[in-house]
């Protein structure tokens, strides 16, 4: 059960080591774009090439999809960037339900785990499998992989990491509920940290921040949601950026150089801007931004 590209590492997985996939779970097809073409999801999609059975219910509790879960007799249910399972669902296989998460839990339990660890300066995150219960992202931890995560290293970047490293988490865990050999280990609460969804109002800078958080929100929002700014009563996008060594003076939100780079005076700091997307522009880098649009010292960033 998935539905983005993360998912889609761990659905190959299984096939390649001859797993027997009796179905795949997805959303249901839906308008995206501006043609508002009617798209699949990324796990239908590599679903349908491998010529396997897909479901795509409109509500997961339907008695009609419970029973084509039931007729195709599944001994383990496998989530990865699914949809909160109600009990009727993951209690129907034989080995129960297991759910990929994209955090060390239960750090980082919510939608958005990646996010949130860059956003907060993590140096470490990773993935955790566990096996589903009513409350989300609580149940017990059968494996977790680790990585560090560079002081540079945008959400997008990490994301691509774990989605590969999940899918050997997943096989693996997959491989020790067949053999017998798990041993599930009761999550800490008193650990427990949220992830909720992020908003587009909930991206914008705060420039009275200290550089630090500022790069670290810019790189957790890389490349979505994405930061923005406000620049002469436009949204400007920002995807990259590094704390600044170089010594200037300025406001929080004002321009203190733009050269090849843009630095933004900070609360404590000045975050050196080097991607950006002007609204209606390309996403390009900051030398290539100042070629084309007229930036100057001592202009402001909202």
């Amino acid at each position: 059960m998935g539905t983005p590209e993360f998912a889609v590492p761990s659905l190959r997985i299984l096939l390649e080591n001859r797993y027997d996939v009796v179905a795949v779970v997805t959303v249901p097809d839906k308008p995206a774009g501006r043609g508002r073409q009617t798209t699949s999801s990324q796990v239908k999609l590599f679903a349908e090439e491998h010529g396997m059975t897909v479901f795509q219910p409109q509500k997961l509790k339907d008695p009609a999809f419970i029973d084509q879960l039931r007729n195709v007799s599944p001994e383990l249910f496998i989530v990865v960037a699914f949809r909160i399972l109600p009990p009727e669902v993951f209690s129907l296989p034989k080995f129960g339900s297991f759910n990929l998460h994209a955090s060390l839990l239960p750090k980082y339990r919510g939608a958005a785990p990646i996010n949130w660890a860059i956003i907060n300066g993590e140096r470490e995150t990773g993935v955790t499998t566990f096996f589903l219960k009513e409350t989300v992202d609580t149940g017990n931890v059968i494996l977790q992989a680790r990585i560090p995560v560079g002081p540079d290293e945008t959400a997008g970047e990490i994301h691509d990491k774990l989605s590969e490293i999940g899918a050997e988490v997943v096989l693996h865990s997959v491989r020790l509920i067949e053999q017998g050999k798990m041993t599930p280990k009761p999550q800490n609460n008193e650990l427990a940290s949220p992830a909720p969804k992020i908003f587009k109002d909930d991206c914008r800078i705060d420039w009275n921040r200290p550089a630090g958080d500022v790069h670290n929100f810019i790189r957790g929002l890389s490349p979505r949601p994405c930061a923005f700014t406000l620049y002469n009563d436009m949204s400007l996008k920002i995807y990259r950026s590094t704390v600044s060594t170089r010594q200037r003076s300025g406001n929080p939100g004002e321009i203190v150089f733009a050269d090849q780079r843009i630095g933004v005076q900070t609360g404590n700091g000045i975050v050196e801007i080097l991607e950006l997307q002007l609204e209606g522009k390309k996403k390009l880098s900051a030398e290539e931004f100042l070629r084309g649009f007229q930036i100057h010292v001592g202009d402001k960033f909202l």
